[in-house]
């Protein structure tokens, strides 16, 4: 079973940055596609941004030039580098894995961006 676990989470002020970073269990993390998505309370989960096992990345349109997804496979991480916080972007970042039609979900951690 694959477990993700989050960290980086906290508290900032707007304008400041934040890393995240999600850690994997197990041999399958080189082979999957990673994702940060976010809830805000209220609202629906989205995707913030992806990384393929090739390394391409997709981003959310009002993150574009403010955040970097990153892998390190040899550390069964995926990072999200968030600069320029914006207040609007306060919520529960969570990291998803996904390979051969399979899915897994980190708990999440807080972002609270304070104006």
């Amino acid at each position: 079973q694959v477990q993700l676990v989050e960290s980086g989470g906290g508290l900032v002020q707007a304008g400041g940055s934040l890393r995240l970073s999600c850690v994997a269990s197990g041999s399958t993390f080189s082979i999957s596609s990673m994702g940060w998505y976010r809830q805000a309370p209220g609202l629906e989960r989205e995707l913030v941004a992806g990384i393929t096992r090739g390394a391409t990345t997709n981003y959310a349109d009002s993150v574009k030039g403010r955040f970097t997804i990153s892998r390190d496979n040899a550390k069964n991480t995926v990072y999200l580098q968030m600069n320029s916080l914006k207040p609007g972007e306060t919520a529960v970042y969570y990291c998803r894995m996904y390979y051969w039609g399979r899915e897994y979900w980190g708990k999440g951690t807080q972002v609270t961006v304070s104006s």
